[in-house]
């Protein structure tokens, strides 16, 4: 799921353009799950779990507690229930200057995707999977829009906030509206990864 506080209608859009659509009894549980805990060593901070509404107040608290750590490691995160706390969060994860790195074996996508571009080194291990798609309104989609279209800004600028250059990130936006459509994935291939500049290693 996508989206960003620009407009109630943007945020109805994007809304709906999750990797997979929950129920609203899933969405009602998955506001009460804890995604963030702390590594053994407590040296790092582990997401694994869909962002969901209490994300980013749980993430600064876990923060605020652990100052000295800089380093986010994701064991799975397919999306977010709570798309306007996604790029917040993702926002405050870059501006804090952390790392993030992708464990073996797991899987990004969506927003999940867009929060693994906060990190300001970013990695993976080994058999792991990044995904991305179009985000879809009520009526429309994204490609719906000419490409240089408003309705495209929101996240071309949140790109550019977390270190994309300006051609960078349209680049990268525009590949992910064009690579699948919002109710279907697409898993980038590693050239794609090196293309793109999402790992930078």
């Amino acid at each position: 799921m996508k989206s960003i506080a620009k407009r109630l209608i943007l945020i109805l859009f994007l809304s709906l353009s999750s990797c997979r659509s929950f129920l609203p009894s899933e969405i009602r549980a998955l506001e009460h799950l804890e995604i963030f805990s702390l590594s053994e060593r407590k040296n790092a901070i582990i997401l694994d779990g869909v962002i969901n509404s209490s994300a980013l107040i749980k993430f600064k608290a876990l923060h605020q507690e652990y100052k000295h750590i800089k380093h986010l490691i994701i064991i799975n995160c397919d999306g977010s229930i709570n798309d306007v706390v996604n790029l917040e969060l993702s926002k405050y994860i870059y501006q804090n200057g952390f790392d993030i790195h992708l464990k073996d074996n797991g899987i990004i996508a969506s927003g999940g995707t867009d929060l693994f571009l906060a990190g300001h080194k970013r990695t993976k291990g080994n058999n792991t999977k990044i995904g991305v798609h179009s985000w879809a309104g009520i009526s429309k989609t994204a490609t719906d829009f000419p490409k240089g279209h408003a309705e495209h800004l929101p996240y071309i600028n949140y790109y550019k906030s977390v270190g994309f250059s300006t051609q960078e990130a349209e680049a990268f936006y525009y590949f992910t509206i064009n690579s699948a459509p919002a109710e279907d994935i697409h898993w980038m291939t590693d050239s794609e990864l090196e293309k793109y500049k999402v790992l930078n290693h």
